[in-house]
């Protein structure tokens, strides 16, 4: 599939601009048009973080399906999770257009949409839909933009989706919402993770279900700040991190046109940076927390290569958009192929093999 999109369906989507042609991607997979992935069934690639158990470990990241709209066409792709959101309390329009700018020389994507999405009630209704249905769909969640408290946005969306997600991820590190990455900082992530996971152990200790809450960093982060979250973090009961968000450095980029637009970097570019923290990261929480591996991921290699710097887990969005609906099922196809190969029995068995290296690496100017 990936193929004849790349030939085909790659040309025709970009002659759309980048926000529409995300609209029909999104409606295409809504009304059944994408086929789905035959299923890959490997005990090798199976994974359990955080206490769930996901049929490998490859998902898609959040800042795809905004509105909660299509997590189990996703899922129908080959991903072994999705991730929903970033979602608000409030419904907003984000910031103004255009806001999204292809790098096509560099499969990197720009933006600055600004976590727009129609709000928690209407997630909320698409999810109670879903009810039932198996998979593990995560709910990213964030603060509205003009919001007086956003730590009390963030507990808002842990008490609206704990009945419906299967884990959450307190997305921080979004550099299009002014000031949001200052939660960031040691004494703000610590009133964040002290009143976001005492909501969830009071919902768990009611319910009996606890849900797993991942922490989502930038990857601009000075070495001195990954020490005070590192920190932070070993005092809260977390349940992991994904490393990383969007970048705003241009180092390396080929394209000279949309490279200097304003915000989010993300896509094939961003592979260096974010592996390099994501190993950094690992070697200051040590080998128990568990982390999402994201930027950059584009192939089976990528994958592992991730795995190998620390991850338990991998996503990708925006290689997506230039190799097509097929890309989950053919990296999946290629792991479980290199992992029969290498007569490894589980993905697991990779991680942290290269830590030293990665951590080693200083990140591009």
């Amino acid at each position: 599939m990936s193929g004849l999109f790349q030939s085909i369906g790659r040309n025709l989507l970009f002659k759309f601009d980048p926000e529409d042609a995300h609209g029909l991607s999104i409606k295409a997979l809504k009304t059944g048009l994408v086929p789905a992935c035959a299923p890959i069934s490997d005990p090798a690639l199976r994974v359990n973080v955080a206490g769930l158990d996901f049929p490998n470990p490859l998902g898609m990241a959040a800042g795809y399906d905004k509105n909660a709209e299509i997590p189990d066409a996703l899922l129908k792709l080959g991903f072994g999770f999705a991730e929903v959101g970033t979602l608000t309390p409030l419904p907003q329009a984000g910031n103004p257009k255009p806001r999204i700018f292809r790098l096509v020389e560099d499969e990197a994507v720009i933006n600055r949409l600004g976590f727009n999405n129609g709000g928690h009630d209407a997630a909320f209704k698409r999810l109670s839909e879903r009810r039932g249905r198996g998979g593990i769909v995560g709910v990213n969640i964030g603060a509205n933009k003009d919001s007086s408290d956003r730590i009390a946005d963030y507990v808002a969306g842990i008490r609206k989706f704990h009945d419906l997600a299967s884990y959450f991820t307190v997305n921080i590190s979004s550099p299009n919402t002014p000031g949001l990455r200052d939660l960031q900082t040691r004494d703000s992530l610590k009133e964040l993770l002290g009143k976001v996971l005492e909501t969830r152990d009071n919902l768990t200790a009611r319910s009996g279900a606890k849900r797993p809450v991942f922490l989502k960093i930038a990857p601009d982060l000075p070495d001195a700040s990954l020490d005070d979250i590192a920190a932070e973090i070993a005092l809260h009961p977390l349940d992991g991190l994904i490393v990383s968000n969007t970048t705003l450095a241009r180092s390396g980029l080929k394209n000279t046109g949309n490279a200097a637009q304003s915000g989010g970097l993300s896509g094939r570019p961003v592979f260096e940076r974010s592996t390099i923290i994501l190993a950094k990261m690992r070697q200051r929480v040590g080998v128990r927390l568990p982390i999402i591996g994201v930027g950059g991921i584009d192939s089976a290699a990528a994958a592992i290569s991730k795995v190998r710097a620390g991850a338990d887990l991998v996503q990708l969005y925006t290689s997506m958009i230039y190799q097509g609906p097929g890309l989950a099922g053919q990296i999946i196809k290629e792991i479980s192929a290199i992992m029969r190969r290498e007569a490894i029995s589980n993905i697991a068995e990779l991680r942290d093999r290269d830590v030293n290296d990665w951590a080693s690496r200083s990140t591009p100017d």
